[in-house]
């Protein structure tokens, strides 16, 4: 099994910045790629951003540009910075992992608001 933590999110003024951080834990598995999903209140979940265990990155086409995804291997977390925030992009962020089987995993999400 695989835990993944979500952290960092808030309410933001728009133009701000966030970062949040999934952290993972649990059994030594074999991940193919991390990465960050948002589902917004009435819409489906959609891409954010991932990045696979070489490095390759992937974005959504309404972060680019805006958001980074990096990872730091020794402490098994990924991040996703977020800059010059719109209203568009409340919603809820989900963390997952894919792995070489293909299972996945998701996190308990967390809540990002944009607003004045």
């Amino acid at each position: 099994q695989v835990q993944l933590v979500e952290s960092g999110g808030g309410l933001v003024q728009p133009g701000g910045s966030l970062r949040l951080s999934c952290a993972r834990s649990g059994s030594i598995v074999s991940i193919y790629a991390m990465g960050w999903y948002r589902q917004a209140p009435g819409k489906q979940r959609e891409l954010v951003a991932t990045i696979t265990s070489a490095s390759s990155t992937n974005y959504g086409d309404s972060v680019k540009g805006r958001f980074t995804i990096s990872r730091d291997i020794a402490k098994k977390t990924v991040y996703l910075q977020m800059n010059s925030l719109k209203p568009e992009d409340t919603a809820v962020y989900y963390c997952n992992a894919r792995l070489y089987s293909n299972n996945e995993y998701w996190g308990q999400g967390t809540q990002v608001t944009v607003s004045s």
